[in-house]
């Protein structure tokens, strides 16, 4: 049986306007900077955080944040 992956936090730089929603629904993993643009604290997202992190991506009005799944080492 294959071990479960786990998730890994991405944003998009290109698409984020800095509205700052993601970093107040995930402290955790996201501070902003001096212009107020998310900065990332490691990509993984522990299982603990998993449904935080999915209401932060549904909450970004540019779909600038999303998670993707990573498979674990064998």
């Amino acid at each position: 049986m294959t071990k479960p992956g786990h998730e890994s936090l991405r944003i998009d730089r290109i698409a984020c306007t800095g509205h700052g929603q993601c970093a107040e629904l995930l402290p955790e993993l996201i501070s902003l900077d001096e212009w107020g643009y998310p900065v990332q604290h490691g990509t993984a997202v522990p299982r603990s955080l998993r449904a935080h992190a999915r209401r932060a991506i549904r909450a970004c009005p540019r779909l600038a944040l999303r998670t993707t799944a990573q498979d674990s080492p064998p």
